[in-house]
């Protein structure tokens, strides 16, 4: 879906959505300079077309003990399409696995996984994913810290690209 359908309202409500998805729709409407009613109207609209998908805690992963982030990349015996769903639906199954990317290249998927000790996260490398069914091989990487973890999309180049075209 293309963001070239969205008037600049609509981007406007994005981006202060994106930044703060707890915000009343009195609040949205004062920020995106309409009146509530109309407000609210454009965001069910949005969300029906699919550009709100959700809303969400950003929860810190240390304060409730998940003292450990590693990043899996996985190679697969199969890349045949069957194969690929099958790994996917075993990651959807797995706590631990917090996003999982298919990737072209010698890696077929990424794993950002976290875990409360290295013991736990040990236990599900050998006893889940390295055992699991098409498994040829994993790397992991510990994660020492993030520099930055911005959700969402760079709303800056969403206006760039909507003044070039308009």
């Amino acid at each position: 879906m293309s963001g070239a359908r969205l008037d600049e309202i609509d981007r406007k409500i994005l981006a202060e959505l994106q930044g703060d998805g707890r915000m009343t729709n009195v609040e949205l409407a004062r920020r995106v300079g309409i009146s509530a009613p109309p407000c609210l109207r454009r965001v069910r609209a949005l969300e029906e077309m699919g550009y709100i998908r959700g809303y969400h805690a950003e929860i810190d992963p240390r304060e409730l003990g998940f003292e450990v982030q590693v990043f899996a990349m996985v190679r697969l015996l199969s890349q045949s399409e069957r194969d690929l769903s099958a790994f996917e639906a075993l990651c959807r199954d797995w706590p631990l696995v917090r996003e999982c990317h298919m990737l072209n290249g010698e890696i077929d998927f990424i794993l950002k996984c976290v875990s409360p000790d290295l013991p736990s996260f040990q236990r599900f490398l050998t006893e889940s994913l390295t055992s699991a069914p098409n498994v040829a091989s994993v790397k992991t990487s510990l994660v020492i810290r993030c520099a930055k973890d911005e959700p969402g999309v760079p709303f800056e180049v969403v206006e760039a690209r909507a003044a070039a075209v308009g």
